[in-house]
């Protein structure tokens, strides 16, 4: 740290993203990334863009925000597109938390929650998860607080039913419940059908994940338009050309071939339970996930231990340091094939150990 450093962040814990190796080609089954490749008209769509990187792209980036509007079946103005959802998730706390308006959400779930409340000095609550890792919704009816739930949740995959967050929404009707939706395309129920009845319930999704553009750092919020309308009055303070073009037109490309991605969503799905049951079949323990991405320990292998093994390997996983999950790993699901090789390389591992 310099001696320039502000004082009002020097205990800021920055958030820790996943691995990236750049020397070494792994599996890469740790950070949730699609295994398929964006559609042709992704591609095309890009290609045509980089031809006018010299103009500034359409801040209000209407025919994206359009497109949206319409896969969603809400009006372009209850729509807000950012540089990934990390940014939406961050306008949001800046536009509706503080001192006087705290945040809650669940103690074991996506890192970046305390990283933005801390940056932006909000104080939070973290509510512990049940024991079986799932949310109880009467630990958020009626706090009187802001409250984040991304639904599946991270790193378990537990979806949290629709009623339950309708239930969340209708008891906190002076406090804001954003739901992060970054894993819903997998096999959730999303909430938007809702923000036309609930005018403090703010949806964020991303691009990142079932479409096949983590690359692109492209997320989305929907709310009413007087919430959007609020996050564009920060959006518009602090970087309105938040969107390059190349982003835009992939974003649009991406869902006008929505029939392409939400068919790779159902592959993953079906790729998801085949490698939750071989996992099974091996003696660990895997949590029931709505997620691309599966939650799993072993009572043969500590957690550390066979991510440490798998990465010699190969094969990159999610492993957390937390003492609450600390035997768990987090698994990306990936193409059949990619399955069978962790499932495989695992069940080495542990003959191997065990030998």
């Amino acid at each position: 740290m310099s001696r320039f450093f502000s004082e009002k962040y020097k205990n800021l814990v920055p958030y820790v993203p996943g691995e990236q190796p750049q020397e070494i080609k792994y599996l890469k089954l740790n950070t949730n990334e699609s295994p398929f490749p964006p559609s042709k008209g992704v591609a095309e769509a890009v290609a045509a863009e980089a031809e006018r990187l010299q103009l500034y792209s359409d801040p209000d980036s209407k025919e994206l925000t359009a497109k949206i509007a319409e896969v969603y079946g809400v009006k372009p103005s209850q729509v807000v597109v950012t540089n990934g959802s990390d940014e939406v998730l961050n306008f949001a706390f800046m536009a509706f938390a503080d001192e006087k308006r705290p945040l809650a959400f669940p103690n074991i779930t996506y890192g970046f929650y305390t990283v933005f409340a801390d940056i932006n000095h909000i104080p939070y609550t973290e509510i512990p998860l049940r024991c079986d890792f799932t949310i109880n919704p009467e630990d958020y009816t009626g706090i009187n607080k802001n409250i984040v739930i991304p639904n599946p949740n991270a790193p378990s995959g537990y979806e949290l039913p629709l009623t339950d967050i309708e239930k969340i929404v209708a008891s906190n009707p002076d406090n804001l419940v954003i739901i992060d939706e970054a894993y819903v395309d997998f096999g959730a129920e999303s909430a938007v059908p809702l923000i036309n009845k609930y005018d403090n319930l703010f949806v964020t999704q991303t691009f990142s994940k079932s479409r096949s553009m983590a690359g692109a750092r492209l997320g989305f919020g929907i709310a009413s338009e007087e919430l959007i309308s609020d996050i564009n009055t920060i959006r518009y303070s602090t970087n309105p050309y938040n969107i390059n073009r190349m982003t835009a037109a992939a974003g649009y490309a991406a869902l006008c071939d929505n029939d392409y991605y939400m068919k790779n969503c159902r592959i993953i799905e079906e790729n998801r339970e085949q490698a939750a049951s071989e996992l099974k079949k091996l003696g660990f323990t895997v949590l029931p996930s709505k997620a691309n991405f599966i939650f799993a320990k072993s009572e043969r292998i500590s957690g550390e231990k066979l991510y440490t093994e798998l990465k010699k390997r190969g094969i990159l996983i999610r492993h957390f340091d937390k003492e609450i999950i600390r035997d768990y790993n987090r698994i990306t699901i990936g193409t059949q094939a990619q399955m069978e090789k962790l499932v495989q390389t695992v069940k080495e591992i542990l003959e191997e150990q065990e030998g």
